[in-house]
Parts: structure tokens; C-alpha cells; sequence
């Protein structure tokens, strides 16, 4: 496979995980009536969230193009997400010193991973399965 081409593919599964999350922040706060008057505060949620994403996911292999082409691979970003939720709500307390609350840790693994699992999904099925 061309590796300009595999780089593209890679860009397009970082993109969509970033759009994802970002769309997972904006429904979390828009599910507590803030959505409309949080602005830069989203970014407390979104950042913790995504730098967590970044430092697990690589670890289970979730951008490996490889993987990624197979349907049967789709655990892999699901439980990636699972191991990162703890990870993005232990970062969000620091940087706002604030107490982390058990279910909110429950809510955003599972609400991310069910969202990345449904992205990847459908980046599959128009991607890959094709071939």
C-alpha cells in the first residue's frame, strides 16, 4: 500500500476521533442546558479528553491501518476510550482542582466509546469495505 496513501488514511482516523470527541464535549454539556453559554470552558472537558485519547490509544494499536481495515478490529478504539475516560477525568480535576466524581468517570468512557465506535464504524464501512 502507498504510504502517502496510508498517512492520508491515518490523518482522516485522527481527524474523525478529534470530531468526535469534540461533538461528545459539546453534547455533554448541551445534555446539562450549558451548551449555549459554556464557550471556552468546553475545553476543560475537551482537552483532558482528547490528550487522554492520544496517550492510550496508540498503546492498543487503534491507528494501525492494518487493524483498522478489519471489522473485527473495532474493539480496539472502543476500549481504548474505556481505558482513557479515567485517564480524561483525573486530568480535567487537575487542571481544574476540582473533585472527580465517580459517574461522571462512567459517563464520559462510556459515552466517548460508544462515539468513537460508531465513527470508526461507519469510517470502515466507506473506507474499507469496498475491497
Amino acid at each position: 500500500m502507498d504510504t502517502a496513501l496510508l498517512s492520508r488514511q491515518q490523518m482522516i482516523l485522527v481527524a474523525g476521533d478529534v470530531i468526535t470527541l469534540g461533538l461528545v464535549t459539546i453534547f455533554g454539556f448541551a445534555s446539562h442546558g450549558e451548551a449555549e453559554t459554556a464557550g471556552v470552558r468546553m475545553l476543560t472537558t475537551f482537552l483532558p479528553l482528547v490528550a487522554a485519547w492520544f496517550l492510550v490509544a496508540p498503546h492498543l494499536r487503534a491507528f494501525d491501518m492494518q487493524r483498522a481495515d478489519d471489522f473485527r478490529q473495532l474493539w480496539r478504539p472502543f476500549w481504548a476510550m474505556v481505558l482513557a475516560g479515567p485517564l480524561a477525568a483525573w486530568l480535567r480535576g487537575v487542571m481544574l482542582n476540582a473533585p472527580i466524581l465517580p459517574i461522571f468517570v462512567v459517563v464520559i468512557g462510556g459515552i466517548s466509546a460508544l462515539a468513537l465506535l460508531i465513527w470508526r464504524g461507519l469510517y470502515w464501512a466507506t473506507a474499507f469495505r469496498k475491497r
